[in-house]
């Protein structure tokens, strides 16, 4: 595992032992950021079940400008601090131990990007996205990434929130959906 391009291009990432995580292929991985390529530059981003924290690393070394790292096991954020440490990233980086459902709730910033990879078949995608958009955490134009199991469907989502492409790679999908502008009128 390691950072695909930017400014941490080559560092190799401290992986997790077991299976408790399940990290992004870089073959996936590299596919989601050749798509978002353009939404990056300036955002603060969200990493939402960081895991060992290679999606905000990866969008960090491309030049988002902040990341908030959530994940609620205490080995991942072990991990993912370690990584941040790897990559020099600790000035544009904040690292929280909390349950993700709980973190949204008393979330307070607007994200422009948002990566969302929770285990599979826990139900926490749904939960998930239905926190995101009743909370309002995303800034106008903002994008929400989910990774997925391919028989995964998104729910719909209320305005001004909205699905937009899908996009699969064997056996993962990953769906990109976004917050609209305000409405002038």
């Amino acid at each position: 595992m390691r950072i695909i391009s930017g400014s941490a291009r080559g560092r190799k990432l401290k992986e997790p032992q077991g299976m408790d995580t399940r990290p992004t292929t870089d073959k996936v991985k590299e596919a989601l950021f050749n798509i978002i390529q353009f939404e990056l530059e300036g955002r603060r981003v969200l990493d939402l079940y960081a895991g060992t924290g290679q999606l905000g690393l990866e969008a960090l070394s491309r030049g988002a400008e902040h990341c908030t790292f959530v994940d609620q096991r205490r080995e991942a954020v072990a991990l993912v601090r370690e990584n941040v440490r790897l990559c020099r990233f600790e000035c544009r980086s904040q690292v929280v131990q909390k349950e993700a459902l709980s973190f949204l709730s008393v979330c307070r910033e607007k994200f422009g990007v948002v990566f969302l990879d929770p285990p599979y078949q826990s139900g926490l995608l749904e939960k998930s996205l239905e926190a995101m958009t009743q909370f309002d955490i995303l800034q106008e134009h903002g994008i929400i990434v989910c990774e997925s199991g391919v028989e995964w469907t998104v729910p719909p989502l209320a305005p001004p929130y909205e699905v937009g492409r899908e996009y699969r790679y064997g056996q993962i999908k990953l769906t990109i959906c976004r917050r609209a502008g305000s409405v002038k009128g």
